[in-house]
């Protein structure tokens, strides 16, 4: 089957006043319909470049964006003129922002703002557009939905702006949507809630999900897939039960052990990974993450690892991959 999401050998480079910084080095991934793709890693690791870079929402004055093939639904992004990005940003591919106070213009009402999408991408009446908000609002939880749309973003919980920010990605249907954080600023319980409100439109919907993510508890509970980043690379990917048990790269490893766990309260304290993720605007050769690995050879010094296999669909950037644990 032919991905709905095809990135291969994807760059990007921001010019600064300090020189070129190197976003993304080689990242690629693919996505079918329907399917659940978490990308994870630290801050800074290359996560949210990666989606706005697929968006085409990076600033052309200072980043520079290259590949092999970007393509969704078949179609080229990065040969799609402006008029043709937004009309698929608005259609075909939803965007949930980490803070939706950013994506809300303060100074409309939600339902105003729902209802332009209807007006624009589906080129409904006014009248239509407003049932059309209303049914949206109700589909993602919000209480009162009809009496809402008179609201102001600052009047909703940051819970309820959330599902508010979910409706708005939904709004035309997408093929695909895209969530960069979109449960970090939340309390568990509301945490929760968004998941699987999440989980419930997409099978309603049937469109594909990427989700970017520090957050390992997510992606264990929703992800078909993972994909780890780590300096703007990827270094591990694969089913996400198969990363989860057969941990195949170090800083995985890692990040899996600095994360509380309920069976672990009496085994010491959390290890969490010492030193701080390279500067990407010094990058050397050899693993990135060599310096602060337990396990880092000499030869971890000399060149990047390439993605190895080390399971059925799963592959880890390591030279310990395929050696004895």
């Amino acid at each position: 089957m032919e991905p709905l999401l095809d990135v291969r050998d994807l760059h990007v480079t921001f010019r600064t006043d300090r020189g070129d910084a190197r976003a993304l080095n080689g990242v690629g991934l693919s996505l079918t319909g329907g399917e659940t793709l978490a990308v994870v890693g630290e801050s800074g690791s290359g996560k949210s470049v990666t989606a706005l870079a697929i968006l085409g929402l990076l600033p052309k004055r200072t980043a520079t964006v290259r590949a092999t093939a970007l393509r969704f639904g078949g179609r080229d992004l990065l040969a799609l003129s402006e008029e043709d990005l937004r009309q698929l940003r608005g259609r075909d591919i939803g965007m949930i922002f980490q803070d939706p106070m950013t994506s809300l213009n303060p100074v409309l009402t939600i339902g105003r703002q729902l209802s332009e999408i209807g007006e624009v991408h589906l080129g409904m009446t006014r009248a239509a557009s407003q049932a059309h908000a209303t049914q949206l609002l109700d589909q993602v939880g919000i209480p009162q939905a009809s009496a809402r749309l008179r609201d102001y973003p600052h009047q909703f919980s940051g819970g309820m702006r959330q599902r508010v920010g979910i409706a708005m990605a939904i709004a035309c249907k997408p093929r695909l949507l895209i969530a960069d954080e979109p449960t970090t600023a939340l309390d568990v319980t509301v945490q929760a809630q968004i998941l699987e409100l999440l989980a419930e439109v997409q099978a309603e919907m049937g469109m594909a999900i990427m989700l970017v993510t520090h957050d390992l508890g997510v992606v264990a509970r929703i992800a078909d897939r993972v994909q780890v980043m780590y300096a703007g690379r990827v270094v591990e990917t694969g089913p996400a039960e198969a990363v989860f048990a057969r941990t195949g790269m170090p800083y995985t490893r890692a990040l899996l052990r600095s994360v509380p766990r309920l069976d672990q309260v009496d085994k010491g304290p959390l290890r969490p990974i010492r030193g701080s993720p390279p500067d990407v605007m010094h990058l050397t050769a050899g693993c990135s993450f060599a310096p602060r690995c337990d396990l880092a050879e000499a030869r971890c010094l000399v060149a990047e690892p390439p993605l190895a296999p080390c399971g059925p669909d799963h592959r880890a950037a390591c030279v310990l991959v395929g050696q004895p644990a």
